[in-house]
């Protein structure tokens, strides 16, 4: 029988974890958590009164992604298809959850695991190096669990970001690399267009970057950049209180302005709807949007993160960040899908909701058409 594990299935779930694994093993306060606080569930397969198998998914919030945490069968009952039947039940949890993908992570030397996740339908999409603690790597791996969506994808290599400012940088980096391989994914260039961006002044630490400091960053490497900010004002100045930081960050911010206005660089201030993000990604346009974290990671700081692809109900992103802490991997991270209606309402932050995209593409060197609606050479 599979049913949901209850607390005092604790002793139980120790013991498979000991009998079933030599390395990487839950705790039992690791398990005393992922029970009573972790946004988790855990099933357990039980026989004759006795627990002897379990599967433990993680539920990313904001989005329609699962991942399995982790599948352990005791040794008296390997061969008899209990793993099967637990990914099985863990899959039909994660319908029931509105998730559309189940992902995971397995060693690369596990035979026997890879068999039955592939022979299950499980696909590989990349690996995790030196992730376990003897420093194997883990294979990724993922399941469509809604068959009939058919995302229309672009491949975005995917890079973390290093510091807990740098999203936007993150984020441009990995558009760039779309539009050009030879673009180098690295922390120098990372920290470099943090410097380039950077709004100086945040609630508290580092400054962190807004969609004109970026737009500069990308036009000057070679794309082309349309820019979309809904409201004029000065960006995330409500996260500040002292008024001669406000002064500094409006300052920085018109100087970004000023230089755009002698770019061929597209600038409006009006949203962009999520369909009219989707319509300028057939284009060919990677998105660069600015959401609020609080739906994902309930924090409320601004955050960017970049568009990989659509299907008729979702939106698919990158999100640079990694909240090792809660457990995540960056397999949680990747090709994220989103509700478009849940993430026309993360799209938004502050008070006065504002909204914020970047569009980048390959340079067209015709005639551009400058901030001031003057053409100039599209030389550069």
């Amino acid at each position: 029988m599979i049913r949901p594990a209850r607390l005092q299935d604790l002793e139980a779930l120790v013991a498979i974890e000991k009998n079933s694994f030599d390395i990487d093993r839950f705790s039992r306060r690791s398990f005393r958590y992922l029970l009573t606080k972790a946004n988790a569930e855990t099933l357990v397969y039980e026989e004759q009164g006795q627990v002897l198998a379990y599967v433990m998914l993680l539920f990313n919030t904001g989005t329609s992604l699962a991942r399995l945490y982790s599948l352990a069968v005791d040794p008296v009952l390997r061969g008899r298809g209990v793993g099967s039947d637990l990914i099985a039940a863990a899959e039909a949890s994660a319908v029931g959850h509105d998730c559309i993908y189940l992902r995971l992570e397995v060693r690369r030397n596990n035979t026997p695991a890879i068999r039955l996740y592939e022979k299950l339908g499980y696909k590989q999409i990349g690996f995790l190096p030196d992730y376990y603690e003897d420093h194997m790597e883990a294979l990724r791996y993922e399941k469509l669990l809604a068959p009939h969506l058919e995302p229309d994808m672009v491949r975005v290599p995917y890079y973390e970001q290093t510091l807990d400012f740098t999203c936007g940088p993150s984020a441009l980096l990995m558009a760039m690399k779309v539009l050009d391989p030879k673009v180098d994914l690295s922390r120098l260039l990372e920290l470099r267009l943090w410097r380039e961006s950077t709004t100086i002044f945040m609630t508290s630490g580092h400054g962190g970057c807004g969609p004109y400091g970026m737009a500069l960053s990308a036009y000057h490497r070679g794309f082309d950049v349309e820019v979309y900010v809904k409201e004029p004002g000065v960006l995330f100045v409500d996260s500040v209180r002292s008024e001669e930081k406000k002064e500094v960050m409006r300052l920085v911010q018109e100087d970004f302005i000023g230089e755009l206005a002698n770019l061929p660089v597209k600038l409006s201030h009006r949203a962009l709807r999520v369909n009219q993000i989707q319509k300028k990604f057939e284009a060919g346009g990677i998105p660069i949007v600015l959401i609020s974290s609080y739906r994902i990671y309930r924090e409320k700081f601004p955050h960017w993160v970049v568009v990989t692809g659509f299907d008729e109900k979702y939106i698919y992103v990158h999100d640079p960040y990694v909240d090792h802490e809660a457990g995540k991997t960056a397999t949680d991270c990747i090709n994220m899908p989103i509700l478009k209606k849940d993430f026309e309402r993360m799209a938004r932050y502050g008070k006065a909701g504002q909204q914020a995209v970047l569009i980048l593409k390959r340079r067209d060197n015709s005639a551009h058409v400058r901030g001031d609606g003057k053409k100039v050479s599209g030389k550069t």
